[in-house]
């Protein structure tokens, strides 16, 4: 049996893929639990940001705000998130990851809306840990989706789990 010596530079690098992989997934969940403090922990203070063919936001606290202010009248939402790339170099990372999200809102809730995108995304270590600090959010399919009564038939949505904080 060949025995296998793992050095401390493999280590940090399984580690730090984990760390950057973790952050891309709190940013979803967070974004998908209504908590804009958890958006916010995500992102670098000076974060490049573009959605779409959108306005790019170059604050994290804006941004966070941003997100916050799109979701308001959002009922539920949903980010499926797979995080595809890392390539670590250092103190950055470069990510792409596969998005697909759903959601419903107040004004439409019969109807559900279907983003499918890509992140681009570069992160930087800081002493908080690793930041979003670029993303550039490479849209590619949205639609609409009615609900045709099949919740009807299944008693309705719910239960409800996450409650705005």
């Amino acid at each position: 049996m060949t025995e296998t010596t793992i050095d401390y530079d493999t280590i940090r690098a399984l580690q730090d893929r984990t760390d950057v992989e973790e952050v891309l997934y709190k940013y979803s969940s967070a974004v998908d639990s209504f908590d804009r403090d958890g958006v916010r922990s995500c992102l670098a203070d000076d974060i490049h940001a573009q959605y779409g063919n959108g306005e790019a936001v170059t604050d994290g606290d804006t941004l966070a705000n941003w997100i916050a202010d799109a979701t308001a009248t959002c009922t539920w939402q949903h980010h499926l998130l797979n995080v595809y790339h890392v390539k670590l170099d250092g103190d950055q990372a470069r990510t792409v990851s596969y998005l697909t999200s759903y959601q419903v809102f107040e004004e439409d809730p019969k109807a559900a809306i279907i983003l499918v995108a890509r992140y681009h995304d570069v992160l930087r270590r800081t002493a908080d840990g690793w930041k979003i600090s670029e993303r550039v959010m490479e849209l590619l399919w949205g639609e609409t989706k009615p609900d045709t009564g099949f919740l009807d038939g299944l008693g309705g949505r719910g239960p409800k789990v996450w409650a705005r904080s």
